[in-house]
């Protein structure tokens, strides 16, 4: 590439740094007309950051906080949690206030945010009522054909590792297939979780493992046993004729799945919350009041080990996800009891993180990039104290198709000297837009064979253009459509329509408190015809429904957005589920275990604390 050929709206290299940067590259052109001028350049800059510049490619530091509502950060809005690492990023670089998820809950999120696509296109959706994996013995998972960011990183030369969730699945078809594992997915390196934190990860929480499921397993243990009794009566009276191996087939089956039952239910902790290291367990159960230290130290370490980059490192911490596990530290520093505590536990952690990047001169050669995989869950109670987080002034949370509140997330960009501190952005942004982007800035290319939902970001972020790639917006619950919304470039306005709601319980209350999590479809939610419409440029809470006495344009509205979704469905194919019952339920044969099946018990880390 010429000196010449350096354009001024060049995203790779931004609008700030262009004129030094030429400079560079002219030098580099001719060094050997000019070897004092170069070796001043090698000498004033450090190697880190004059390897950066002449190669492109920034580092790529992602932190992905778990249920964060947007409301718990001091930069959107909150006076009373402290955070001020995270806040840092605001002030250093720019602030989304319209960023989107693709889901409300983790496992399709975070299924958009890895492949730039809608989680329906991949099957990472609810089909019959699993709306994220229940098990890491379960089958379904981040399809083996789908394409990370992480996977175009690492063909351009990245260093790629994950530190901490993953909830993308494991196994296919035998134990240690590992076909959905992180490794098979773009990543060089992983250090976490392959599942979910959650409260069968603390002895002393209840259960919140999927309640449907473990009685359609009682049931069909129930089943069994009574089929057995009754095929030994008529053994026994002569009534039916059966052999000896019928009956065993049938006491084993029982007992298959009494176990599997038992197991899967009462075992969880033991098999469900894992710590790995690639592709070996490490701590089985995981000591859970450890996990966020080591974490920590893990995602040093790789920033260490590759800082002469260019490397990706997705931090996925298991913050603020229940059960809230906090170090004793933090616990009792916050105004707002074990939830503050835990988002003031992550600000320190991302904090360490930034030093780390400041110490070992990276700052000005790394995109860092904050954000959330949802909203905050509103029905996360113990007792007459909120586990859940705030979303602000948006209504809904976690779970709730597509009200504000459960897919409107933080999002923070920093990348200084490319980017402009202190700028807000309130135009519509998607968590899938980070795979284009990086892409983009690495030098690859998206693939062609299959349709990306997700944008290029920096010309937005560099102040090039003044809108986003995003006119309309997809809002699923499951694999139902439940909003859409329009983004009117020309005007500015920003326009959402919802075709189903939750019904809130109790009636009023603003969540499902009564049922944990508000469904995507049945009696549990209310079709609009026509839809709810919102003006959210002027009512981004959500409060005042427009109609056609409100609104002159109202019909004109909804019948162009109808119209953006009949284009949107035809890009649709059908794929194999991988939230089916079948593909959910717990197997033993694909259970990941440390040790001798069942018996599975390891603690690889007790040495390195």
């Amino acid at each position: 590439m010429g000196i010449d050929e350096i354009s001024p709206d060049s995203s790779l290299l931004g609008i700030y740094n262009l004129a030094l940067l030429k400079e560079i590259m002219e030098c580099c052109a001719h060094f050997w007309r000019y070897p004092i001028l170069f070796l001043t350049f090698y000498l004033v800059l450090k190697p880190s950051e004059l390897h950066a510049l002449i190669s492109y490619k920034p580092n790529i530091v992602i932190l992905l906080a778990d249920d964060l509502g947007i409301g718990d950060l001091g930069c959107y809005g909150n006076t009373t949690i402290r955070t001020p690492n995270i806040d840092r990023l605001a002030k250093e670089g720019i602030k989304l206030t319209q960023h989107i998820a693709a889901a409300p809950v983790c496992t399709p999120s975070r299924t958009a945010f890895l492949t730039g696509r809608y989680p329906v296109r991949s099957g990472m959706v609810q089909t019959i009522g699993y709306r994220v994996l229940q098990s890491l013995a379960g089958s379904g998972g981040l399809p083996p054909n789908e394409t990370t960011f992480a996977k175009i990183l690492k063909k351009q030369g990245y260093s790629t590792g994950l530190i901490g969730k993953w909830h993308q699945g494991m196994n296919c078809e035998y134990r240690n297939d590992y076909c959905h594992h992180p490794l098979n997915h773009g990543f060089d390196y992983f250090y976490g979780m392959p599942f979910t934190l959650m409260n069968d990860c603390q002895i002393s929480h209840s259960s919140e493992l999927d309640l449907p499921l473990q009685k359609k397993l009682w049931l069909y243990t129930q089943m069994v046993t009574l089929a057995l009794l009754t095929c030994i009566a008529a053994k026994l009276t002569h009534l039916l004729p059966l052999s000896q191996k019928a009956i065993f087939f049938l006491a084993l089956s029982d007992f298959f799945f009494f176990i599997s039952w038992y197991s899967r239910f009462g075992f969880a902790r033991y098999w469900e919350c894992i710590m790995m290291r690639n592709y070996d367990i490490i701590e089985q159960p995981m000591k859970v009041e450890r996990a966020a230290p080591l974490m920590l130290r893990e995602a040093i370490s790789f920033i260490e080990r590759n800082k002469q980059g260019p490397f990706l490192l997705l931090v996925s911490f298991l913050h603020v996800h229940t059960p809230l596990v906090t170090t004793e530290n933090f616990i009792g520093k916050s105004n707002h009891g074990l939830y503050g505590d835990n988002v003031e536990e992550m600000d320190w952690m991302v904090g360490k993180i930034l030093d780390t990047l400041d110490k070992e001169n990276l700052k000005n050669s790394t995109l860092t990039y904050f954000t959330s995989d949802h909203g905050g869950h509103l029905e996360s109670w113990e007792g007459n104290i909120q586990r859940g987080g705030w979303n602000g002034i948006y209504k809904g949370g976690k779970a709730m198709g597509g009200w504000e509140g459960g897919i409107r997330v933080p999002g923070l960009f920093r990348w200084t000297g490319m980017l402009p501190e202190g700028k807000v952005i309130a135009v519509p942004t998607s968590l899938m837009d980070i795979f284009s982007t990086l892409a983009h800035l690495a030098g690859g290319t998206v693939p062609q064979d299959r349709v990306i939902d997700g944008q290029n970001l920096m010309p937005l972020l560099q102040g090039l253009v003044q809108y986003s790639g995003h006119e309309f917006m997809f809002h699923y619950c499951g694999t139902y459509l439940h909003a859409v919304r329009w983004y009117e470039k020309e005007s500015g306005n920003v326009w959402k329509a919802h075709y189903m709601t939750p019904v809130f319980q109790p009636e009023g209350s603003g969540a499902c408190y009564t049922i944990k999590y508000c469904p995507c479809s049945g009696e549990g939610v209310i079709h609009h015809d026509p839809p709810l419409l919102f003006h959210l440029s002027g009512d981004p809470s959500e409060a005042m429904p427009l109609s056609s006495d409100s609104e002159p344009q109202f019909y004109i509205i909804l019948e162009r957005i109808n119209k953006a979704v009949e284009e949107h469905r035809k890009t649709l194919t059908p794929v194999p589920q991988q939230l089916s019952f079948y593909n959910t339920i717990w197997k033993p044969w694909l259970q990941p275990c440390c040790g001798s099946f069942p018996f599975c018990y390891c603690d690889k880390e007790k040495d390195n604390i």
